[in-house]
């Protein structure tokens, strides 16, 4: 039986890795057998994580956490999760291809799911022209016409970035003001390749073997119009992964699970979370890793405690049972 079990491979969840492995307490670290390494692996630059001062790309940062992670004894398996059992004294986790693995104490660092649009041809033209990662298929629209659907960071971020291959990014939003920060705001604004077209939501894609074009509805006056792109990526945030723990974990009112003030600890004793699963709001890779850190040292706290009530009992034993002579 292991004594952590950590699920997740963001920076949330090879933080506390780090520092699990680190206690000497042998993590298993497990990382989905597709989007290993989280959100970063889409990502291009990323400038505003500590020690990095000119960049590092999402990708390379993510290595470098794991290899530091592997370094002080974590044990990685690349496999997903189907489901957990908590609320035992051992927690059992089970895996598609992996088996079956228990511990006395498992980390959630499960991160968040790309949101989608829920437009019946959204599916049926994904890969044809409809994307959620601008890294992963930016390349494919080359001298194209595009559009981006969101009005926070991501957004911003994924615009800026097509303008490396599309002639024209179109950013559709649905209100006439910008969520984003004001550095991701001016890069956008102050771009050439960049238009917005404000207060408006896409109620379809057009195209049938291909993205064709989008059809826009005005937010303001109902009034729909039809915009010729040949690409859509969806940036209009993200769901915390949260199937796993249902009826289980509690959840606060935006969906991520239930953390007790500043800890990390869950309404069961021995289960903690980190990372964008318990936070709907910063989400950013540095408050991801210091919410990691915080859950290893609980998930310490949490053992040490363990031990030492196993340490004390039967000498308690012992006495009680002299007292009774």
């Amino acid at each position: 039986m292991r004594e952590i079990i950590i699920i997740g491979s963001g920076p949330a969840g090879f933080t506390a890795a780090i520092y699990a492995a680190r206690a000497g307490l042998k993590p298993l670290l497990l990382a989905s057998s597709v989007e290993a390494g989280g959100e970063l692996m889409n990502t291009t630059e990323v400038e505003n994580f500590p020690g990095f001062p000119e960049g590092i790309q999402g990708p390379a940062l993510m290595m470098k956490l794991q290899e530091q992670a592997e370094k002080f004894g974590t044990e990685v398996v690349l496999d997903d999760v189907t489901s957990v059992k908590l609320d035992g004294d051992v927690k059992v986790v089970e895996t598609g291809y992996s088996g079956t693995f228990e511990a006395r104490s498992v980390i959630f660092a499960t991160g968040s799911a790309y949101r989608k649009l829920g437009l019946p041809d959204e599916e049926r033209l994904s890969g044809r022209g409809v994307s959620w990662c601008a890294t992963c298929d930016g390349f494919f629209f080359k001298t194209k016409t595009i559009a981006v659907v969101g009005g926070g960071d991501s957004a911003m971020e994924e615009a800026t970035f097509l303008t490396r291959f599309a002639e024209k990014v179109y950013v559709v939003h649905r209100k006439d003001t910008l969520r984003a920060s004001k550095i991701m705001q001016d890069r956008a604004f102050l771009n050439d390749k960049i238009e917005f077209v404000w207060n408006s939501e896409v109620v379809g894609i057009n195209g049938e073997n291909a993205v064709e074009g989008l059809t826009l509805r005005d937010t303001r006056t109902g009034l729909q119009s039809e915009l010729p792109v040949q690409g859509l990526f969806v940036a209009i945030g993200n769901d915390p992964r949260v199937h796993l723990v249902h009826n289980q974990l509690d959840l606060t009112a935006d969906g991520t699970i239930a953390v007790d003030g500043r800890s990390s600890r869950t309404n069961l004793p021995g289960v903690f979370a980190a990372g964008d699963v318990i936070d709907a709001h910063y989400r950013q890779a540095a408050t991801a890793a210091a919410s990691g850190t915080v859950a290893a040292l609980d998930a310490e706290e949490y053992l040490a405690a363990l031990d030492q009530v196993e340490h004390e009992s039967p000498a308690k034993l012992a006495a009680d049972l002299v007292a009774a002579e």
